[in-house]
């Protein structure tokens, strides 16, 4: 079409291109308006002028737009004439994007002969999005380990040089390439768009990306620096062949509208021209060392009486807890989420005081930082502990022992009910091994691990089972057992026994 490429055609037959499509353009708008309804800016914003951008003179003289990217897929027909056009892509299917010289003879001599590098990005297109677009592309990551939300089908491509794609930067791909050459870039976007919006239950609108190409030229220093140009369009992802689906139900729709009303709408394109758009800014994230977090630590247990020699101490130590206080300042919140590696949002949560985050709702918190991040976050401001995979209680059996004899002749000498109260420990399994047993009632008892020579388990007829690793994974969830220790024959130390 007219429209998908610029020719350089001499200027007086550029003028009178011009003369004759605003005469046609314009006849009868005077009518049906009247007079004063409408300016002539209005005018020059319609889409079909803004296709035709390469008839229209520049606004500045000065202003140089040396290159034209056409997406090879059809625009929708049910997009407004004062709105962008908008383009529906099928997951991973590879889309061609055609790469045009636009430059008049004598315009930028410095690149002729010479490469240039073209940046492709698929960014968020709602504003909304765009403040949280390094969070939400980590959750992404996080639910698609391994995949790429934009990649270069290189064999399908033609006249790209030296194809890269930075693995820290899942939606970004760049390339050199020679102007003076046929160029043609297939890239295949593998996000969808229902993956960013919240709720997802089915049949939710998805949100729209865009398409942007920044084109550099090389420096004095031979760095593709200096910015030449940028364009983006409007795009929509699909599941596989959604997007035929999608195109083909705005035609529909389109067809059974009346003339009058079909009048509002663009008609649709075979190709989608991007249009120019300011340079996308390179944005750092700092990425701070992160801070310790909780240490998982417990606490040594004195059990008196025991048999065990209490040889070795080991030093308790204190749980460290970090909750978040509402009381807590705006600074004081900000080294809360510094201490907690959440320092990326710091910058979004800056005059937050802690009651303001601990108001936050879990889908608050994870529709600002993403749905991994998010949770993460939530979690840390309830200051919600990981539960045990499995929790035992043992009671030591010579305390049980003496405290029944205890009772019993208190029950016998007439001084009251037998009211026996028997004091258990919970040991906190999370190996599920039988040397993590072993260490937690070696430090249950004070004394080394390596002083318990094996675990029994009191079985039927009172045989004693040696604990494996599989029998602790078959222990059933808070059972109840008696400690009993028993002195080994060859060394100093003992042997324990679950009743």
């Amino acid at each position: 079409m007219a429209w998908a490429l610029k020719l350089p055609l001499a200027d007086e037959v550029i003028e009178s291109g011009l003369v004759q499509d605003f005469d046609a353009s314009l006849s009868g708008i005077g009518q049906e308006l009247g007079a004063g309804a409408y300016s002539m800016s209005d005018v020059l914003a319609l889409p079909i002028f803004k296709q035709e951008e390469s008839n229209l003179p520049p606004d500045d003289e000065n202003k140089i737009l040396p290159f034209q990217y056409v997406l090879c897929a059809a625009t929708s027909p049910a997009v407004k004439l004062h709105d962008e056009t908008l383009t529906y892509l099928n997951q991973g299917q590879s889309y061609e994007i055609r790469m045009l010289d636009n430059r008049k003879m004598g315009e930028l001599p410095e690149i002729t002969g010479k490469l240039v590098k073209s940046i492709i990005r698929v960014v968020f297109h709602d504003r909304r999005l765009q403040y949280t677009e390094h969070q939400q592309l980590e959750g992404w990551k996080w639910n698609r380990p391994g995949d790429r939300i934009l990649d270069l089908d290189i064999p399908m491509s033609v006249g790209m040089i030296d194809p890269r794609a930075n693995p820290t930067q899942l939606n970004t791909v760049e390339f050199l390439w020679d102007p003076s050459k046929r160029t043609s870039v297939f890239i295949q976007v593998h996000c969808i768009s229902t993956e960013f919006t919240m709720r997802k239950h089915g049949g939710e609108k998805g949100v729209p990306f865009r398409i942007q190409i920044d084109t550099f030229k090389e420096n004095e220093n031979g760095e593709y620096t200096e910015h030449l140009h940028s364009a983006s369009c409007q795009i929509k992802v699909f599941k596989p062949k959604g997007a035929d689906r999608k195109q083909k139900t705005d035609r529909e729709k389109m067809e059974k509208r009346t003339p009058q009303e079909k009048e509002k709408y663009q008609p649709s394109y075979e190709t989608t021209i991007l249009t120019e758009c300011s340079p996308w800014p390179e944005i750092s994230y700092v990425n701070n060392t992160p801070s310790p977090g909780f240490n998982s630590s417990h606490s040594s247990f004195t059990v008196g009486e025991g048999n065990g020699s209490p040889s070795h101490q080991p030093e308790p130590v204190a749980q460290i807890t970090d909750n978040l206080l509402p009381t807590a300042t705006p600074q004081e919140a900000q080294q809360w989420l510094h201490r907690n590696r959440f320092s990326p949002f710091c910058r979004l949560f800056t005059n937050f005081s802690g009651a303001d985050l601990l108001k936050l709702t879990r889908d608050d918190v994870i529709q600002i930082c993403g749905p991994a991040d998010g949770i993460r976050l939530f979690n840390a401001l309830k200051g919600r502990v990981v539960r045990p995979r499995l929790t035992i209680y043992v009671c030591q059996e010579s305390l049980l022992v003496r405290e029944q004899q205890q009772q019993q002749q208190k029950h016998e000498n007439g001084d009251g009910a037998n009211s026996a109260f028997f004091v258990y420990h919970a040991i906190y399994l999370e190996d599920l091994t039988a040397v993590e047993l072993t260490e937690k009632i070696a430090q249950l008892f004070n004394i080394s691990p390596r002083q318990i020579n094996q675990i029994y388990k009191q079985g039927p007829t009172g045989i004693h089972v040696l604990v494996s690793d599989e029998m602790i994974q078959n222990f059933q969830d808070e059972s109840c057992f008696v400690l009993d220790t028993m002195k080994a024959e060859t060394n100093d130390g003992y042997h324990i026994i679950l009743k």
